[in-house]
């Protein structure tokens, strides 16, 4: 396995378009990184040119130590696994794992050595002799990942390899890649759209928006501390809430002022800001607050988990627009003032759609944005 280095790279296509903006990011060897964003943002053409299939217009790119930016994708040690499978339909799995074996002249007994490992990491034994016709979906993938196993490469490639399956067929491959790469310490880099496989599978995180990396980190990092609206809207299922008000003066601290239906503001305390000097500034002006849905509840059941900033009630009436059950909890969709915030409540709590809630605002889990820039104001 390898490490990957990427040092100011750029793409710009013969028509001007500009698809990478210089991006810069390390792994270790062994680490999983997880390249995400939504259609355009670049994440397939940066995995494209980390395999040596696009060339880079600027910037470096080094795997295990070595420059390979004028190194051909055959001879970057490198394996890729693509959403539509890429198996060979009239071989059985047995040989669609070892064709790539034998091309390199690799004797006999190592091939199926390489293939009983493989087949047993990913619990395939039982499907060698069969063909590709005549495997379920999640079957397939995992043979297009046997087959870049048994090559045992520096680095693997993921493309988006589990869009094309069901939901059911998604959460178990996210397990099966999870558990290979526990098994086989391998560094990978996984392409998706998808923010909870971006979650539950990486190491390390890239946010990728129109070709430049908006935060790269850890997933808790990047959940807990999203640098700006773009990657707290981004990062979490459901997404974060926002909500526009001004930042007001609260004794000795600061609060977010909401704005209610009536047109009066109800100032919401936030929590470690009590002689913080960093917000002085910002007193009086127009800030966007993030919270995320696990942290705003019925205020029956928040006030039973101590949602409840000193003697300042962070209690909310809202008006319920619609319900989403999901066994544990229920997702309501509320609405403060023409601003929708979307919470978690307790399923005997939450009224039928047209009714008010009150709702408890757990702010020591705010967060505060910049209008302007769409940065987040570290306080």
């Amino acid at each position: 396995m390898a490490s990957l280095s990427i040092r100011n790279v750029r793409k710009v296509y013969p028509n001007g378009t500009e698809v990478l903006k210089g991006i810069d990011m390390d792994i270790d060897d062994g680490q999983f990184l997880i390249l995400v964003g939504g259609s355009g943002c670049g994440k397939s053409t940066l995995l494209n040119t980390i395999a040596g299939l696009e060339k880079p217009s600027e910037g470096e790119i080094r795997i295990g130590g070595r420059r390979v930016n004028e190194v051909p994708p055959k001879a970057r040690d490198i394996a890729m696994v693509f959403q539509s499978y890429a198996l060979y339909p009239t071989m059985t799995v047995r040989e669609n794992i070892s064709f790539g074996l034998g091309l390199r002249k690799m004797p006999r007994p190592e091939i199926d050595k390489a293939v009983k490992r493989v087949a047993d990491i990913l619990q395939i034994s039982h499907l060698l002799d069969r063909k590709p016709g005549m495997l379920s979906g999640g079957q397939r993938q995992r043979v297009a990942m046997g087959r870049a196993i048994a090559r045992d490469p520096e680095l693997f490639l993921f493309d988006e390899p589990l869009s094309n399956l069901d939901a059911k067929l998604r959460v178990d491959m996210r397990a099966e890649i999870k558990l290979m790469h526990r098994r086989l310490g391998s560094t990978i880099v996984y392409v998706t759209h998808d923010q909870i496989e971006a979650m539950t599978l990486g190491d390390r995180i890239a946010v990728l928006k129109e070709g430049v990396v908006q935060q790269f980190g850890t997933p808790q990092q990047i959940y807990d501390a999203p640098v700006n609206l773009f990657v707290a809207g981004f990062i979490g299922s459901p997404s974060m809430n926002f909500l526009r008000g001004r930042l007001l003066p609260l004794g000795t601290g600061s609060a977010f002022g909401l704005r209610r239906d009536d047109g009066t503001t109800m100032p919401l305390p936030l929590a470690g800001t009590a002689g913080n000097r960093r917000l002085t500034s910002w007193h009086g002006k127009e800030v966007i607050l993030g919270i995320r849905p696990e942290h705003v509840t019925d205020a029956a059941f928040g006030s039973r988990s101590g949602l409840q900033i000193g003697n300042q009630p962070t209690n909310v009436e809202g008006l319920v627009e619609l319900t989403e059950p999901t066994g544990p909890d229920i997702l309501a969709v509320t609405r403060f003032n023409g601003a929708r915030v979307t919470c978690r409540v307790h399923p005997r709590a939450v009224p039928m759609p047209g009714k008010r809630l009150m709702l408890a605002f757990d702010l020591a889990n705010a967060l505060l944005f910049d209008p302007a820039t769409e940065q987040r104001l570290a306080y």
